[in-house]
């Protein structure tokens, strides 16, 4: 499939989504939110995780505020175009990384925070800037953000829409870590080739856990681990993981 706003790549179960409107920040636009979906919902057998990033000196400066039609009817933008893009992420079968290389902003910072494991530039920035211009944060920032920094820094964010470096990012729990520059493109490298070389049933049965613990009590959640650990002692990768341990080598997990 071609894409127009979007580079994809393929290489040692590694599937590369770069947005590619570095002339504008890597703004959003109809046909990117179009085309993430569809190279999120139509990755190749052999993908093992996804790394999500921009082109050029920013991640994504959120909707891009020029495309036809977005500012007319932004509730219609957001159920039928950002809803199926996130859904992408969020539901997609093997790990994803956001590698933010830049800044991201608005809708751009947000859809950042779906992926799994945010990986940022020390460089880079996070800034919920929707109320510059009138508007609340969407794109799921709302829901993301309380839980991952608390209600009062989230409020703070989206009150006053400062820029959140990407240190102080990681120090908050926002993201997972923050780089130094010259060593970003190496570290979100070895961090895929970790996911990708990894259980990925267990993975995403981690992912599973985690989320559904945010509605249980611990009783609940402990039926959860249950279930799941119970479906993960069945697979060839845990009899693998331990034969590998006992035998002092590297084990060699399955694909999905």
């Amino acid at each position: 499939m071609g894409f127009q706003t979007i580079d994809v790549s393929h290489q040692d179960g590694i599937s590369r989504i770069a947005l590619n409107r570095p002339e504008v920040m890597n703004a959003l636009n109809s046909a990117m939110r179009a085309e993430i979906a569809a190279a999120m919902t139509d990755l190749p057998q052999t993908t093992r995780c996804v790394v999500l990033t921009g082109s050029g000196r920013a991640f994504c400066s959120g909707q891009d505020l020029t495309d036809a039609g977005a500012g007319l009817n932004v509730e219609r933008t957001l159920r039928e175009e950002y809803e199926p893009m996130l859904a992408a992420i969020h539901d997609a079968p093997v790990p994803v990384i956001a590698a933010v290389n830049g800044v991201a902003a608005g809708a751009g910072a947000n859809l950042a925070l779906a992926a799994d494991v945010v990986i940022a530039a020390e460089s880079a920035s996070f800034v919920q800037a929707f109320s510059r211009i009138g508007l609340i944060p969407d794109a799921g920032g709302t829901h993301i953000i309380p839980r991952a920094v608390g209600m009062a820094r989230a409020m703070g964010m989206m009150l006053f829409a400062d820029r959140v470096p990407a240190a102080k990012a990681a120090e908050w729990g926002l993201i997972w870590e923050a780089v130094p520059d010259a060593e970003f493109e190496a570290v979100v490298g070895a961090r895929a080739k970790w996911l990708a070389e990894g259980p990925t049933a267990a993975f995403m049965a981690i992912r599973e856990a985690l989320r559904a613990s945010d509605g249980n009590d611990m009783a609940a959640q402990l039926q959860v681990e249950a279930r799941l650990q119970g479906r993960m002692g069945a697979t060839r990768d845990f009899a693998e993981g331990v034969a590998a341990f006992l035998q002092k080598r590297a084990p060699q997990f399955q694909g999905r």
